[in-house]
């Protein structure tokens, strides 16, 4: 969001008038719509009310603008003469297409996030730069000379990086698998943009996991598909419940996240996998196994994925380096049957003619390497760290106040809260006090849940940040009373 410049030599007022007609010029606002009410606009740029008064008038003085008492402003009509010129209405193409823009809480976080940078973040779900291997990448390419051909390669990936792959899958996943029935992809939501875009139309059924990390991604709206909820309790979702969902409303694919959940960090115990398995194989139904987690797991131990166990080759098997290394990398992979995966590789051409070749040449790179065991060995240890510091805090800071499980893997904690709360007092009461979250709206569950990321911010913010949160739930409890 733009802010005048309080360090610049000239006036803010005139800094403002500058913009807005900026903003004039390019459409944002078309002739004939209306500005922010001088009171509003004061608000989002922190200045006084006077000063938007006088950036009001300088621009009424050009005749950009219109007043009218109990009216409000306006761009005006005729300042571009009787036969007017003008520039698209972006903002009505901003407004339209098919494709949805993100949820307001993630477009709001986003925004924060990038104009108060003083807030301790426990809405990122991704590592922080201390977690992540930084040193042992930037060795890797200071020891390799990358070298060759920079052009366009395979839309599929870099074929070095699948058989990378593939030796990573087996060993610790359990998952046989050959290079050519791997899809590199620039994480797990290209992954799911381009199942939903190139395996479903619009109109068909899906069932999704509630409250899920799917219910936050408008493309599954903007792919036109009808979402079917199922629940999960503290063992993950009732494997019989798809059958349910398949009777009444025939769905066509089942979309999970069945080791450390997001956003509740459940596990999908080992008999209800084999259930599902079954019942899915049974109805001829495709399973989206999303595993971004599984390497995290506290213990070094996580259980083996659907498709490991998948002898009918049911499952697309959706991974990602974004939660066990850097994000920034943007590398993920779906392994599927090969069919599955020319489909997909041809409509991944025509987007972008795949990924840029040198960050998938570190990934592999990385993979093979004898450093890729130690980070993660020193990753799982860092997350139990920081969940227990979250867990202390938590206790310490709102005793009797918040119900949660704690988790054996994965990145968040995911809170009930015991006062019924407003997600967005809360949420707004949070950012004054200086800390950030995700209300469990956002997944799809009611009021009074919260995900608490604890891999983002620093160790030592962790404690700091709770004491906001708590601070804040007191408020808005109290002023409810």
């Amino acid at each position: 969001m733009w802010k005048p410049d309080r360090l610049s030599k000239t006036p803010i007022y005139e800094q403002i008038s500058e913009h807005l007609q900026l903003k004039i010029s390019q459409g944002e606002y078309p002739p004939g719509s209306m500005l922010p009410a001088e009171r509003k606009l004061a608000e989002q740029l922190g200045v006084n009310r006077s000063t938007i008064v006088q950036a009001y008038a300088e621009l009424r003085s050009t005749g950009m603008i219109d007043s009218r008492t109990g009216s409000g402003t306006s761009v005006s009509l005729t300042k571009w003469g009787a036969n007017p010129k003008q520039p698209p209405d972006w903002g009505s193409y901003a407004d339209s297409g098919s494709f949805l823009p993100n949820v307001p809480f993630l477009r709001k976080i986003r925004e924060m996030l990038s104009v108060q940078e003083e807030l301790i973040d426990f809405a990122s779900g991704e590592l922080s730069a201390e977690l992540s291997p930084s040193q042992e990448i930037t060795a890797l390419m200071q020891e390799n000379q990358f070298s060759g051909y920079l052009g366009y390669d395979n839309p599929q990936g870099y074929k070095p990086l699948r058989e990378a792959l593939v030796t990573y899958l087996e060993k610790y996943r359990g998952i046989r698998t050959s290079e050519s029935s791997i899809l590199i992809t620039s994480g797990s939501q290209q992954s799911m943009f381009l199942i939903t875009k190139c395996l479903l139309s619009p109109g068909d059924a899906v069932a999704i996991e509630d409250p899920s990390y799917c219910y936050s991604l408008p493309m599954f709206q903007s792919a036109g598909l009808r979402l079917f909820r199922l629940a999960v309790d503290k063992h993950g979702i009732n494997p019989e419940d798809i059958r349910t969902l398949y009777k009444k409303h025939r769905i066509k694919m089942v979309f999970l996240n069945p080791t450390y959940h997001n956003p509740t960090g459940t596990v999908l115990d080992d008999q209800r996998r084999s259930q599902l398995l079954d019942i899915t194989s049974e109805l001829g139904l495709p399973i989206v196994e999303d595993d971004p987690f599984s390497l995290t797991s506290y213990d070094g131990i996580a259980p083996l994925p659907f498709k490991s166990m998948d002898r009918m080759g049911s499952t697309l098997y959706v991974g990602s380096f974004s939660k066990i290394a850097a994000s920034g990398l943007r590398i993920g992979w779906m392994v599927a049957p090969h069919t599955i995966v020319e489909r997909l590789t041809d409509a991944r051409q025509q987007m972008d003619f795949g990924l840029s070749v040198i960050p998938q040449q570190v990934a592999a790179l990385f993979l093979e390497s004898e450093r890729f065991e130690p980070h993660l060995e020193r990753l799982r240890m860092n997350l139990r760290f920081r969940r227990d510091i979250m867990i202390e805090a938590l206790q310490k800071e709102l005793p009797g106040l918040v119900q949660f499980n704690v988790p054996d893997g994965g990145l968040h904690l995911w809170c009930k809260l015991i006062p019924e709360v407003n997600d967005n007092k809360l949420f707004e009461s949070a950012i004054k006090q200086g800390a950030i979250f995700v209300p469990g709206s956002v997944y799809g569950s009611d009021s009074g849940f919260v995900r608490f990321t604890f891999a983002r911010p620093k160790v030592n913010e962790i404690g700091p940040g709770i004491d906001k949160f708590a601070k804040a739930l007191r408020e808005i409890v109290n002023l409810s009373l």
